[in-house]
């Protein structure tokens, strides 16, 4: 027995070698493979109006997701408390307000803080505002003193600072190259922006952050259809949300929640599931985000729920190598997302996320939009690079790798200052 462990600890490295070497990057070994239909409901019924897409086939689509990708919510939590822990009137050189509020959330003898970090620009009455997670804790985002450092989870990287998994003083700004917090502030938006961490530490373990307040007596992992981290980070989301309902400084109703890879995934899901955010932003988010999973190009269903089990619910696993058989496919996901402005956006060097299956998502999500008497994307062919195309869902593919980067910022500023404002 003891030489059979080891036979597959020797054999199991060598064949996730081989998938990744067999990985999908050239269009020509595309698979032949046929979308879901969605405009067509479960019973076979043709949609042709908004209303039996609202009545019907919208939420036929979403529990889809629910059951088979994201997983469902295993209840109702609201915030118990928030508190303004951090209040300056003339941050950045005096053009923002800056605050640090921490979310509290209590159930089942247990407590989770959540922090949030935002700044406001002044003088500017009903502006869009950014809302999106950031990788290792709020105080990366920008070298600001006055953020906090987040006591949670953070994974180690040393070039950073970050060592046994606890945040240091000299990772303060490491990620401001993807938070171009002034350039923001000064196009008259706002950004807000928490630590994913915070909701729910990124690693295969549900025995910390936002799972066990909903476990029962003899649960110590979600069910096979319950939430995996995605569809945690999504529900922080909407909790910070309802926060912006009750902040003065805040309009509400003009939040674009915008997220980069994981967190691009997660603001796709949180953007389908809460349609109280104005607009959504998908940067680079590939397999489980934009990107058609069934074209198999990149990072494909099983290599991703092998790299990443904690990601979705158990019930994604049914599909590691039967993309065909999955109910839904990406277009679908983004398709919940309308009538509300979508950006999708990918990059040259990112062929890990499939920037064409990303485009053509968002191409085949557009006949929901016309539904409501909107263009969706207007384009039929991929742009070329950094040639954006422009509508209430927009599209671009930037040159250079898998990053959000300032080119990525400018569109997006663009986009919700149009469509928001």
């Amino acid at each position: 027995m003891k030489t059979f462990f080891i036979t597959l600890l020797l054999i199991i490295p060598v064949l996730m070698n081989a998938q990744v070497r067999q990985a999908i990057t050239d269009e020509k070994d595309v698979p032949v493979y046929e979308l879901p239909e969605v405009l067509v409901s479960l019973k076979g019924k043709k949609i042709k109006n908004v209303k039996s897409w609202e009545k019907i086939r919208r939420p036929e689509v979403l529990k889809m997701f629910q059951d088979e990708v994201y997983g469902r919510i295993p209840g109702d939590l609201k915030i118990a408390r928030s508190r303004v822990v951090d209040e300056d009137e003339n941050a950045l050189g005096g053009i923002a307000k800056r605050k640090q509020v921490v979310l509290t959330f209590v159930k089942n003898d247990k407590e989770l803080n959540v922090e949030i970090l935002i700044y406001l620009p002044k003088g500017i009455q009903n502006f869009p505002l950014f809302l999106g997670y950031n990788f290792y804790g709020n105080h990366t985002i920008i070298n600001d003193a006055a953020i906090r450092l987040t006591e949670s989870w953070v994974r180690d990287n040393p070039a950073f600072g970050i060592v046994n998994n606890q945040i240091t003083e000299q990772s303060r700004g490491v990620r401001s190259s993807r938070w171009p917090v002034e350039e923001i502030i000064k196009s008259g938006c706002g950004v807000a922006t928490i630590y994913y961490g915070d909701v729910d530490p990124d690693r295969d373990n549900f025995g910390d952050g936002i799972h066990p307040l909903f476990y029962d007596k003899s649960q110590s992992e979600p069910a096979d259809d319950e939430w995996g981290a995605i569809a945690a980070w999504a529900w922080g989301l909407s909790r910070a949300l309802d926060y912006f309902e009750t902040d003065k400084d805040i309009d509400a109703t003009k939040v674009a929640v915008i997220g980069h890879s994981r967190l691009g995934k997660t603001a796709l899901w949180a953007g389908a599931t809460d349609r109280r955010f104005a607009a959504v932003i998908s940067n680079d988010s590939g397999c489980g985000g934009a990107a058609l999973s069934r074209r198999k190009f990149g990072e494909t269903v099983a290599r991703i729920n092998t790299s990443f089990p904690h990601w979705f619910c158990n019930n994604f696993n049914k599909y590691n190598n039967h993309e065909e058989k999955l109910p839904v496919d990406q277009h679908m996901l983004l398709a919940l997302i309308a009538p509300r402005p979508l950006y999708v956006a990918s990059a040259t060097e990112d062929l890990w996320a499939d920037p064409r299956g990303e485009f053509l998502s968002a191409k085949f999500a557009s006949p929901v939009y016309q539904l409501y008497g909107l263009e969706g994307l207007p384009a039929t062919e991929m742009p070329e690079p950094d040639s954006p195309v422009k509508g209430i869902v927009s599209y671009h593919i930037r040159t250079g790798k898998h990053d959000i980067t300032a080119y990525d910022w400018e569109q997006y500023i663009g986009f919700a200052k149009k469509m928001l404002n």
